[in-house]
């Protein structure tokens, strides 16, 4: 019987404590953790490898059953801005160079997938890139109130588009992204849509309570959720604009589960401002970062789920409301338009003004028959997308460039 396949799944910037069961509320780390052990029960011997970000980490360590992650030295073993980090891709290729061999490199976000290339290319093994975000344009509204891109991440993105042996999209949006912007071959692009744990994010029980944020009281109204990194790209501001916009009488408190990375040390802190200008300071909590159960069960709890980004190459949050029978808005942009069935899963949302929001939101809970109705249909929407799937996918991608099938 032939050997299992062995591969990397390389990702410079992931945190090495969100790989195993990631208290980030983004959906990168999620998406690399799923796959990887998808991937090990069909078989496949999977290393995922990352940049130390702690002295204290061990070097190697066993996730599941198939499924290691490496740290690799590069740079100092402390948690860094993403800005920086491709400060020191060549201590990260070096280090990649110096483990054993592998027959295939899978490269999440464009820094891995730079410096995975010359190794894999000395190696003459295959190289898969996924990037699950590109570069705004320069001067692109995407770019306001983002800190500025490192000179490297454009020239990369397309190096490494162009050089990869296939490059994974999560969206048919991120697959033209990466075609038109970053010149990808067409015939090396595959699109591979992520999947929803369908048993964690589930609807609510039969009489099962709702949770309530710790030490808030929520009124019969309830609360809407965000869940998403606290950065300007993810338009907390709007969600909280927004809730203002909604009649006093049927206002729910607003729910944001979710961090600041380095880059946005003092994000947080304006958009408390925010809040308290106006008048909301009794009906927005911060939770921070929750645990995939934690995000779960806020998920199925919430009257609604808010996801006003600028852009996204999928939208996995919006999915996982789906899954947990929750009506989702979000901005009509990038992947969301896949995630979410505009006008039966949700509604999708041209406008970025606070007042059109603040409608869409009073809207729907105005109908409680409306929101049951789409809540019901997002379930049966989010079965389409399952992990299961997506490993098999990738394993057919991955077998067809190792000439197995």
């Amino acid at each position: 019987m032939k050997e299992p396949t062995t591969l990397r799944i390389v990702s410079m910037h992931t945190s090495p404590a969100h790989l195993p069961g990631s208290g980030d509320a983004g959906g990168m780390n999620v998406v690399e953790r799923c796959q990887a052990f998808e991937l090990a029960t069909l078989g496949f011997q999977v290393e995922m490898v990352t940049r130390r970000t702690s002295p204290d980490d061990p070097e190697l360590s066993e996730l599941a059953p198939g499924v290691r992650l490496r740290q690799v030295d590069a740079g100092p073993p402390t948690p860094l801005p993403k800005s920086r980090i491709d400060d020191h891709l060549d201590e990260f290729t070096a280090g990649l160079d110096a483990l054993n061999e592998v027959e295939l490199y899978h490269c999440h976000h464009w820094m891995s997938g730079v410096a995975a290339l010359p190794v894999a290319r000395r190696r003459g093994v295959p190289l898969v890139q996924s990037y699950h975000s590109v570069a705004a344009l320069p001067g692109s509204p995407l770019s306001a109130g983002e800190p500025p891109e490192s000179v490297r991440r454009v020239p990369g993105e397309a190096l490494i588009a162009q050089a990869a042996d296939a490059v994974v999209a999560i969206s048919a949006a991120e697959a033209h992204t990466v075609i038109e912007r970053c010149g990808a071959d067409p015939d090396k692009v595959w699109i591979i849509p992520p999947g929803v744990d369908q048993e964690q994010f589930r609807p609510l029980a039969a009489g099962e309570a709702r949770w309530t944020p710790p030490g808030v009281e929520v009124g019969s109204n309830g609360y809407l959720a965000f869940a998403a990194r606290l950065q300007p790209l993810k338009g907390p501001d709007l969600a909280i604009a927004a809730l203002a916009q909604v009649p006093p009488e049927l206002r729910p408190q607003l729910v944001m589960a979710g961090d600041a990375s380095a880059d946005f040390a003092d994000y947080t802190a304006s958009l408390r401002s925010l809040v308290d200008e106006l008048g909301l300071t009794d009906q927005v909590t911060f939770l921070g970062p929750q645990p995939r159960a934690e995000l779960a069960r806020l998920l199925r709890g919430a009257r609604l789920v808010l996801v006003p980004s600028h852009s996204e190459t999928f939208g996995l949050v919006a999915l996982e409301a789906a899954a947990s029978g929750v009506s989702v808005i979000a901005s009509a942009s990038g992947g969301l338009r896949e995630a979410v069935a505009h006008g039966e899963t949700g509604q999708l949302m041209d406008s970025r003004a606070p007042e059109d929001w603040g409608r869409a939101i009073t809207r729907l809970l105005s109908d409680p028959s409306l929101l049951a109705m789409q809540g019901t249909v997002a379930r049966v929407h989010a079965r389409r997308f399952d992990w299961a799937w997506t490993g098999q996918r990738l394993a057919g991608l991955y077998r067809t460039l190792l000439g197995q099938e």
